[in-house]
């Protein structure tokens, strides 16, 4: 059994990390050919031994604390000259087997990309007044429409200043600011000369990829 680091697949313990790079260096060599890249290089086992040299130094009764500090330097050394090779050669090489990364001890990605679902359903929030010229939405899934939460990455929120004699917007399309929120609850502060007009809001979700869902209904309260 290998020690590693969390989400690391690089061992921690000395003598994990030991047999682990030998093997990786013994694998490598053999089928690199095969992965049309070049074999660990000459530096990269000149590491491996100075660090092989200097744990087995470390290990003995009589070692202290400078021979430990040697042997972890060596160490820190080794280990970024491993992730180096197998990051740069190994790790998204195509021709490189999932076969080759288990033996290898290595993690196999998955290239099969997730789908990013359209959002279906519709968002709307419920208003409240914290302070002069200001509104608070909080924003809520509308009981009815398709829920799905793998498919609402967050919510743009269409919004709009309209006086007395303006006329006002039939639906979401018809305003043109907006902001994208990932927050339930997110603050309007208006101007203090917008104080007594109406505010309108309108709100979509969107998904990771910026593909919005149906207008949700459309909503307004006077400015305080």
């Amino acid at each position: 059994m290998y020690t590693r680091r969390k989400k690391d697949y690089i061992p921690s313990n000395d003598k994990d990390l030991f047999e682990w790079i030998r093997f990786l260096i013994m694998y490598a060599e053999e089928f690199c050919e095969r992965w049309g890249v070049k074999p660990p290089p000459e530096e990269f086992k000149t590491l491996f031994d100075d660090f092989t040299a200097k744990m087995t130094k470390a290990n003995e009764p009589n070692s202290g604390i400078v021979d430990k500090r040697a042997k972890n330097e060596a160490k820190a050394r080794l280990i970024k000259a491993a992730r180096d090779y197998v990051q740069g050669h190994i790790a998204r090489n195509t021709d490189v087997t999932v076969a080759d990364k288990l033996e290898m001890r290595l993690p196999v990605y998955d290239t099969i990309p997730t789908t990013v679902l359209d959002p279906t359903g519709q968002a709307e929030a419920s208003l409240t007044f914290p302070g002069r010229t200001q509104l608070m939405l909080t924003i809520k899934h509308v009981e009815g429409t398709q829920s799905d939460p793998r498919a609402y990455y967050g919510c743009r929120i269409y919004y709009g200043v309209y006086a007395a004699g303006d006329t006002p917007p039939e639906s979401g399309k018809d305003i043109r600011a907006s902001k994208f929120t990932r927050r339930r609850k997110e603050l309007f502060t208006f101007q203090p000369e917008d104080s007594g007009k109406t505010a309108y809001f309108c709100i979509r979700y969107e998904n990771s990829k910026g593909k919005a869902g149906p207008w949700g209904p459309l909503g307004s309260a006077i400015i305080p």
